[in-house]
């Protein structure tokens, strides 16, 4: 009684024990007033069958198979007990229908009475236990099902998210392998490009450098032709009137000033070749596709003279004004020809922003705010250097700074643009040299793109390139 109590007030002293409590005491309850209401009913029917003598004995049996029902084997047991007790008291006493003045005749009709309950509650008990017993096992199967469902189910998550991450691991790869093919494709077409120019570019070389070698000897023969020609108009001031007449129809005076102009002019052409031909021929760096140090100044002005088509004034616009501040700086080690080629797509970036911002505007607005491209070189410290591209174009807004340096990411109409130079670009810069390539912009005011890269390329960047 004491461990009950304790037990009763360990329970109370929690909120889910004083519920539990609560259930069970109203449960046990229940169950005492279904017990006393099972006694009430055999009382009475006893009671009106050995008291007042009616055959009505074997109404007991639905009471006992209430109790089968309601309370189990242990129940129905205990109130065929009490049925048989009582039976054989009445018996006993003479009284109930099972008394005779024989008593083995009463004892056959107890026993039989007795019998009849018994094997009933057996048979019942027997079916309600093979019932309960199936019920279990029906119920251990839907549990066992519903575990089984349960690791199903865990296992079909865990196999969607293996197969999502090999999907996610195969759609990179699959970037990964369309980008690697696309720069191959690339390299293999700049390579190409760069021999057709380094080949073009000496094949005007030769003779260009020939008519260049032979101008400043034509320019003396010609002085000095002149100056014969003069010395002898000033020694035969009037010649024979069939020779004057040539000389007349020669114009001699604006001949000896034309030719003159011309040479020079020639001189000017044969220096402009040949300085295209040379930014062509550092541009390509055919000869420099190793690591190298190189002037970096040359590279951007190489690019510069191969651009200068696109800078020059136009009947739409006057020239591009591009603003030079180059730093004092060291050799660069670098790979110099794919360098150049990010530097021409940057300044190419440039001149188209430039060109789409002139839309709309006329020609004296132009001059009024004319188009500029900054390039500025610097020492970030002592082991980097910077080059800063910048244009007052049209801007990049937010919502596309972020996939600029993507693959086939793209703001040109069809055909202008693949949507590769600056993707390769910053591939160029970050894998190639271990620099550091991003843009600044201001939708409005113009972009700017800074490359920062290492004076002496490190050695694990360099042994990947190899």
């Amino acid at each position: 009684m004491v461990i009950l109590q304790f037990r009763i007030r360990s329970l109370e002293n929690t909120p889910d024990g004083r519920g539990f409590l609560k259930n069970s005491i109203q449960l046990s309850a229940g169950l005492i007033l279904e017990i006393i209401l099972l006694v009430a009913l055999i009382m009475l029917i006893s009671k009106i069958i050995f008291a007042e003598k009616y055959h009505l004995e074997y109404m007991l049996i639905p009471i006992v198979l209430w109790s089968a029902f309601r309370f189990g084997q242990p129940g129905a047991t205990l109130f065929t007990l009490i049925v048989a007790a009582i039976a054989v008291i009445a018996t006993v006493n003479g009284k109930g229908g099972f008394a005779d003045a024989d008593l083995n005749p009463s004892l056959i009709q107890l026993q039989s009475f007795i019998g009849v309950i018994t094997l009933t509650i057996l048979v019942l008990t027997a079916t309600i236990a093979e019932r309960t017993q199936a019920e279990n096992k029906l119920r251990l199967a839907f549990a066992e099902l519903a575990r089984t469902n349960e690791t199903l189910e865990v296992r079909v998550q865990q196999r969607t998210e293996e197969l999502n991450e090999k999907n996610i691991v195969l759609e990179q790869t699959l970037q990964t392998l369309n980008r690697t093919q696309f720069q191959m494709l690339q390299s293999e077409k700049m390579s190409a490009l760069g021999q057709m120019v380094a080949g073009v570019a000496h094949e005007i070389n030769n003779p260009v450098t020939f008519i260049h070698g032979n101008l400043a000897p034509l320019s003396q023969y010609t002085q000095s032709l002149l100056s014969i020609l003069q010395a002898y108009q000033q020694h035969y001031p009037d010649p024979p009137q069939a020779l004057q007449a040539e000389l007349d129809e020669l114009e001699l005076d604006f001949l000896r000033e034309d030719l003159i102009k011309i040479l020079q002019s020639m001189r000017i052409g044969t220096d402009r070749i040949c300085s295209i031909v040379s930014s062509l021929r550092n541009f390509s760096r055919l000869d420099e596709t190793e690591l190298k140090a190189v002037d970096i100044h040359e590279g951007i002005d190489s690019t510069l003279v191969i651009l200068q088509h696109r800078l020059k004034a136009t009947v739409d616009r006057p020239e591009v004004q591009v603003i030079k501040e180059y730093g004092s700086l060291e050799l660069l080690e670098c790979y110099a020809g794919l360098l150049n080629q990010v530097l021409m797509n940057l300044l190419s970036n440039a001149i188209d922003t430039l060109e789409e911002s002139n839309q709309g505007r006329s020609f004296q607005d132009i001059v009024a705010h004319p188009n500029i491209i900054w390039i500025r070189t610097y020492c970030t410290d002592e082991n980097r250097v910077a080059i800063a591209i910048s244009d007052n174009g049209l801007g990049i807004p937010e919502s596309i700074r972020s996939k600029i340096f993507d693959p086939f990411f793209t703001t040109k109409a069809v055909g202008k643009g693949t949507g590769l130079g600056l993707s390769l670009s910053y591939q160029i810069v970050t894998q190639k040299h271990g620099g550091k390539l991003w843009c600044d912009s201001v939708v409005g005011q113009g972009t700017k793109f800074v490359i920062d890269l290492p004076k002496v390329l490190p050695k694990t960047t360099a042994s990947l390139q190899k």
